[in-house]
């Protein structure tokens, strides 16, 4: 970054200053002191001081440091048949947890155990809870001396000289001893001593207090001190970059330079030697900043980077070690104010890229399609069988993806519904799969002579079926979509581009790489991962709608309002749905209630998420009557409820007794088990309803084999799918035999219902000549030549 933001100027001119060091920073994963950054913080700490600024150290590695040296000196107190005996369970020696050791060792040595030598107590602590603790106190006063030679020594180089002090809870709620404390602090201070802080364990046994006492860990305890102190700013060193949006671990988590008090963040694992984490650092920096604290900002940043304390503090901001960290203001401080209308900057600058990535991506996308294209189809057939192959190969690796998605969709309280699109089965794998090959069995759909004609002699006109170039899909919820639409996209030759919901980006970011891997062994190397886009960024999906120059058709998958959305949005062309309300219609032709009920539960139960899943019964007003069967209208209902489908009533349903809840609105697609019921007085009435409130979805008609009303019913109702005697649950690409689909489209240009590879397929005209023919030859009074407009047969 070339200019530096005027919230991280402003932390320039604090004028005193307080700097934790976590014990990740501190020590290294054996405990042992990592001298690299502890020298690099020093020698950072010595620069503010020498200008003047007064600075306040807490330093967490007490313990750590302490562990790796009673375990040293363990080893050194034992005797050799006591080393003998333990063999290769020497390393549990020195183990905080008393049990493991318990468990592990045997003989002599259990009458002579590590943790009775080096603590020396006559009397042991009852529970494992409280060994812990012991123990780590006696690790926290053997590491304190360690720790602060350390300091005196790499402090002494830079000629700065530092003070010990040890702090309890107690210190702080006794008013006598917080007072004692202040004094010694702004003595040390006056004088250009720089005071070391750290909890005095060895007192107050490490115990972690709950949420009522002041602290609970160094990172709690800088906060406090940062208050109490009256320090301008707090710096926390910790083992990531800063704050991220999910945790740093993961991929596409991102640094947030700014932390807003209405930010939800992921949170990584803890540290090994402390007590605290993420979870905690952010904890502590709200707190040290909350309004009416003299502590303005604190900024979170990583003490790996040898640079990280000069890059918020240093006289003048220096381009080549740029902004670092998270920062934390007082909310409703100007400081924070000027953050925010920097993020919303940098987020307005991110779109943009976003965009830019996006519009790369399509253009990467539409070179592989066009070599995909001119692959033969047995090359093209091979990919689909790759692709199929790996989707089961690799189940379990999408399995575990998917369960992180579904565990993160209940705790953020998912709708149901979207959560049952979510997930990922073994047999929704197993029928992909099968779909796929489905898909590569089909006639090579590229090349299609549709029409062919003569125009005159030596001159003949083909239309052949092409791809429609690069697709755009917007999908929420389903991770299953993507094999669907990968495979059909590769079978008609299209690149794609995916962007997927937030709620499945761990199942879409695996069943890509997937399905990425096997285009290019299937290919052979000829075809690269490119012709398959996922855009992961989270930038908005109304910047990507404006790419109309590289796409060339959206298709939304989701909900109404994403669909209607899109449609409001773009000037791309759109193919979908915004709606699913399915109708099933039951004549008074319709005898057999067995029958009636099995079609009517199957279409509300098999998937009641699904767009083709039935929302509205209309049952004609003569099956409310007695048959030979049973009264049609009561068996079906009855059965309905005995799934656990709950049923409002329209007007007249409410009125004949057949519901006890009103529906709210004539048009409305559940989602769930909730379906309406309405009365109708005959078929006209039927279809009327449908046009009048249905979404030209999937409709259906259960009647009598024999009854005319049956091919009127499909005659006459507008609708992408309009069914006989069968659920509505068959709109769908897999049971058409189309072998998968893109989505159902209930628009009436280009493709309409589920819309398999025809779908994805538009034309183009080839103008074959023998010879040269130009138009001034078939003009003027005297034409050389004449036009046939002669039909010739398809090859």
């Amino acid at each position: 970054m070339s200019s530096e933001p005027e919230s991280r100027k402003a932390l320039r001119n604090a004028r005193r200053i307080l700097i934790k060091a976590g014990t990740s920073v501190v020590a290294n994963d054996d405990g042992s002191p990592s001298l690299t950054r502890l020298g690099a913080i020093c020698e950072q700490i010595a620069e503010i001081h020498r200008r003047g600024i007064e600075v306040i150290m807490v330093s967490s590695g007490a313990t750590g440091m302490g562990k790796r040296l009673m375990r040293k000196h363990g080893r050194m107190n034992m005797t050799m048949a006591q080393v003998a005996s333990l063999g290769d369970n020497l390393n549990l020696m020195g183990d905080e947890n008393p049990d493991k050791r318990d468990r592990s060792l045997s003989g002599e040595v259990l009458n002579h155990k590590f943790f009775d030598q080096v603590v020396n107590s006559n009397e042991r602590p009852h529970t494992l809870h409280d060994s812990k603790k012991t123990y780590d106190s006696a690790c926290a006063a053997a590491g304190q001396f360690e720790m602060m030679n350390l300091y005196n020594a790499l402090f002494s180089q830079m000629e700065t000289s530092a003070a010990q002090v040890l702090l309890t809870e107690g210190d702080f709620r006794n008013e006598e001893h917080l007072n004692n404390l202040h004094y010694s602090i702004e003595r040390l201070l006056s004088v250009g001593i720089i005071p070391i802080i750290n909890e005095n364990d060895a007192v107050s046994a490490n115990r972690g207090y709950t949420q009522g006492d002041l602290f609970s860990d160094n990172d709690s305890m800088a906060a406090l001190c940062a208050r109490s102190f009256e320090c301008d700013l707090l710096i926390l060193l910790t083992d990531v970059d800063g704050v991220f949006d999910r945790p740093p671990s993961e991929s596409g988590a991102k640094l947030l330079p700014f932390y807003s008090q209405t930010q939800s963040v992921g949170i990584g694992e803890k540290s090994k030697h402390g007590r605290g984490g993420m979870d905690s650092k952010i904890a502590a920096a709200q707190s040290a900043v909350e309004p009416g604290s003299p502590c303005r900002a604190c900024v979170v940043l990583s003490g790996a980077d040898l640079n990280a304390i000069r890059s918020v503090t240093s006289k003048d901001y220096d381009p080549k070690i740029g902004t670092k960290g998270t920062l934390f203001a007082t909310s409703g401080s100007e400081l924070e104010k000027q953050a925010l209308k920097e993020m919303e900057i940098s987020q307005s600058a991110s779109t943009e890229s976003v965009s830019d990535v996006a519009r790369q991506m399509a253009t990467a996308a539409r070179d592989q399609a066009r070599k995909l294209q001119t692959l033969p189809h047995s090359d093209r057939k091979s990919i689909l069988y790759a692709v199929a192959d790996a989707l089961e190969a690799e189940k379990d690796t999408l399995l575990a993806a998917n369960k992180i998605d579904l565990d993160n969709a209940e705790k953020d309280g998912t709708a149901l519904p979207l959560v049952r699109r979510l997930k990922l089965t073994d047999a929704k794998l197993a029928t992909l799969s099968s779909g796929i090959r489905q898909i590569a069995d089909q006639p090579d759909p590229l090349g299609v002579v549709q029409a062919k004609r003569e125009l005159a002699d030596g001159l003949v006109l083909s239309q052949i079926t092409v791809p429609i170039g690069v697709l755009m899909i917007i999908f929420e919820s389903r991770p299953d979509s993507m094999p669907q639409i990968s495979a059909l996209a590769l079978a008609s030759g299209n690149g794609l581009l995916l962007k997927g919901g937030k709620e499945a980006a761990h199942s879409n970011e695996a069943i890509h790489k997937v399905i990425g891997d096997a285009i290019e062994s299937g290919s052979g190397g000829k075809i690269t991962r490119d012709i398959i886009a996922l855009v992961t960024s989270r930038g908005q999906v109304a910047d990507m709608l404006k790419l109309d120059d590289v796409v060339d058709l959206v298709i939304p998958r989701g909900s109404n309002a994403l669909v209607s959305y899109i449609k409001a949005n773009t000037r791309i062309p759109v193919l979908g749905h915004a709606d699913g309300v399915c109708h099933v219609y039951v004549d008074k032709s319709a005898k057999d209630s067995a029958l009636v009920s099995k079609l009517v539960v199957d279409a509300k139960t098999d998937y009641p998420s699904a767009c083709n899943a039935m929302e509205t019964l209309l049952l004609h007003k003569d099956t409310l009557e007695a048959t030979s069967s049973g009264n049609i209208a009561m068996s079906v209902l009855m059965n309905l409820r005995a799934s656990g489908v709950k049923c409002l009533g329209g007007p007249k349903a409410m009125k004949a007794g057949l519901c006890d809840i009103a529906a709210k609105e004539m048009k409305c697609e559940y989602g769930d088990l909730t379906c309406m019921v309405e009365i109708v007085d005959s078929m006209d009435e039927a279809i009327d309803w449908i046009h009048k409130y249905g979404s030209g979805h999937t409709e259906s008609i259960v009647c009598d084999e024999g009854s005319e009303a049956g091919e009127e019913f499909l005659k006459r109702v507008d609708a992408a799918c309009v069914f006989k005697n069968a659920s509505t649950r068959f709109a769908d690409g897999f049971r058409f035999g189309l072998g998968a689909e893109v989505g159902i489209s209930t628009g009436r240009i280009h493709a309409r219902g589920p819309v398999g590879v025809e779908g994805l397929l538009t034309v183009k005209w080839q103008l074959r000549s023998s010879g040269v023919n130009t138009v001034a030859e078939y003009g003027g009074d005297n034409p050389q030549k004449v036009y046939t407009h002669k039909e010739l047969p398809r090859e």
